[in-house]
Formats: structure tokens, C-alpha cells, sequence
């Protein structure tokens, strides 16, 4: 109990007792505050992996595409060649 104040001893006691219950928690709720951030910045870490991952996969395929279609361009080029070149002759 509080030393005789002007205040009644209850009240002081209990907020005593309410400052200590802050101070106690304080260690607590930073630490859930930390755990809160790092599982928020690993989490959107792992978004942007996902992400750059899918654009990654339709670069890929673009370039695929772009490439058989110039293969396939090729030998109708080389065909229409020739066949000039047997016109010509």
C-alpha cells in the first residue's frame, strides 16, 4: 500500500497497480509488434518471388512463341526463294 497522500490510498494503489501492468506488458507487445512486421516483410517477400516468377513465364513464352514462329517463317521464306530462283531459270 502507498504511503499517506492527500489522495485516498485506493486510488493510488490502484494506479500503481495499472502503471505497473503497462510496464509489464510493454516486452510483450513489442515483441508481438517485431513478429507482426518480420512475418508481414517475409510474406511480401514471397508475393514479389511469385510475381516476378509469373512474368518471368510469360517472357519465357513470348520468346518461344516469337522463336517457332521464325522457324517456321524460314522454311516458306527458303521456299519462296527457290521457287524464284526455278522461275528465273
Amino acid at each position: 500500500m502507498a504511503f499517506p497522500t492527500a489522495v485516498n490510498s485506493q486510488i493510488t494503489d490502484a494506479v500503481s497497480q495499472a502503471n505497473t501492468k503497462v510496464l509489464g506488458e510493454a516486452p510483450a507487445i513489442a515483441l508481438g509488434n517485431l513478429y507482426q512486421a518480420t512475418a508481414q516483410a517475409l510474406s511480401i517477400a514471397a508475393q514479389n518471388a511469385v510475381s516476378n516468377q509469373q512474368q518471368l513465364n510469360v517472357i519465357t513464352q513470348a520468346a518461344t512463341t516469337l522463336g517457332v514462329t521464325t522457324l517456321y517463317s524460314l522454311d516458306t521464306a527458303v521456299d519462296a526463294s527457290g521457287s524464284a530462283d526455278a522461275l528465273k531459270s
